[in-house]
């Protein structure tokens, strides 16, 4: 399966790979470190992000999906600390809190769409915000 789907908020991840037949579903939680330490948010969210990049790993397409707000965090860290999994992410789309079938739907959706223009994937990249 080289096609996925990654749907995340600031607290908790899905990632869906999928082909035709099959769907692989992986959710992926974020933890909270409750310290005074300056910067445990930032850590807590650097580990959630760092988890959720090696369950893309191997993946070759992968669309991510959620908030504006949650895309743009999550991208800005895999452009700075994972530049290997940030090439494989072939678009951001904004989108509420949909079920795993309409995840899937939305991705199946954009890769369609995305192949029909033949399009290389960093010319389908949408800025998130």
């Amino acid at each position: 399966m080289f096609h996925a789907i990654v749907w995340l908020d600031h607290h908790s991840a899905r990632v869906l790979q999928f082909d035709v037949e099959h769907v692989a579903s992986e959710r992926i939680k974020a933890h909270t470190h409750h310290t005074r330490q300056h910067g445990s948010e930032v850590r807590s969210e650097h580990e959630f992000y760092g988890e959720v990049c090696e369950a893309m790993k191997g993946i070759e397409e992968v669309v991510v999906v959620g908030s504006s707000t949650a895309q743009a965090d999550f991208k800005h860290y895999i452009e700075k600390h994972r530049p290997l999994v940030a090439k494989n992410v072939v678009g951001y789309e904004s989108v509420d809190r949909p079920s795993d079938p309409q995840r899937v739907a939305v991705a199946r959706q954009y890769f369609v769409k995305r192949d029909r223009m033949g399009a290389d994937p960093g010319d389908m990249k949408r800025p998130a915000g």
